[in-house]
């Protein structure tokens, strides 16, 4: 099962939402990749903390090194798996993140390299019981490889009006994409993060969202100072507090995933 997080809007938790939901599957037993696609590299930071560049060459490793190998050039050189980085944490498996990946991007799009990370997860689905893309908040390249190579969308939605916006947009680029390059993709659900209770707003959105037929999950994901801490030790809220309240929520929200998924396979 391949799944990618998007939202063309920035600070929506796409990073928070990616490796907590791939660190509860690992937890769980799956062997699980996690897939780094925003030059920003927050999830490879996330995940492994800061990376030593003489000692791991941005242009040879991880997805910049993936995507190189296959410009002037009709078939990758290396396996896949050669791009891919253990984590600290068991079945928690990841393709790192570059600043290459900015300066790489034009060169990429112009020679059609689109097809490229679909081909490269093909080779990788029997290793892995889950890979997990994370991507940058745009409708660029990168973001559209990753929805042609996976086989759900996952789209995060931070409850304020700017965002609302921007989901109209992207279901339209989505719905797009599905027509001209990837007919199977389907649309998992709109993850709620950052959901205040107390507050009028949030409930008013989700409510109009669902009267507009768009799939809301049931499950929300509330704010909490806890995924910052988490963020800087560098520690999934799985890992580092399993007790609390947003990880229960979290856990929550990946038992109702995989509820879809068992319906979806039926």
């Amino acid at each position: 099962m391949r799944r990618v997080v998007f939202n063309q809007k920035g600070g929506v938790g796409k990073t928070s939402i990616t490796c907590n939901l791939a660190a509860i599957g690992a937890d769980m037993g799956y062997r699980t990749l996690v897939i780094d696609l925003d030059v920003q590299g927050n999830t490879t930071h996330y995940l492994v903390g800061e990376i030593d560049a003489e000692a791991f060459p941005a242009e040879a490793q991880g997805v910049a090194g993936l995507f190189k190998q296959t410009v002037g050039s009709r078939r990758m050189q290396k396996n896949p798996d050669s791009f891919v980085w253990e984590t600290p944490y068991e079945n928690l498996f990841l393709m790192p993140s570059s600043p290459t990946l900015s300066s790489m991007e034009k060169e990429l799009e112009s020679r059609y390299k689109i097809y490229k990370l679909r081909d490269a997860l093909e080779k990788l689905d029997d290793e892995y019981d889950r890979i997990y893309i994370d991507t940058p908040p745009n409708f660029n390249f990168y973001s559209k490889s990753a929805l042609i190579a996976a086989d759900t969308v996952l789209v995060p939605f931070d409850c304020d009006s700017f965002a609302r916006q921007s989901l109209y947009s992207l279901m339209d680029n989505i719905a797009e994409l599905q027509e001209d390059h990837n007919p199977d993709l389907e649309v998992e659900g709109i993850v709620i993060n950052q959901f205040n209770s107390q507050a009028r707003l949030p409930g008013e959105l989700v409510a109009e969202l669902e009267e507009e037929g768009y799939p809301v999950l049931s499950t929300y994901l509330g704010a909490s100072v806890k995924m910052r801490e988490s963020h800087r030790e560098h520690r999934p809220l799985v890992d580092l507090a399993p007790s609390h309240k947003l990880t229960r929520q979290y856990l929550e929200l990946h038992a109702e995933l995989e509820r879809i998924l068992s319906r979806a396979a039926a």
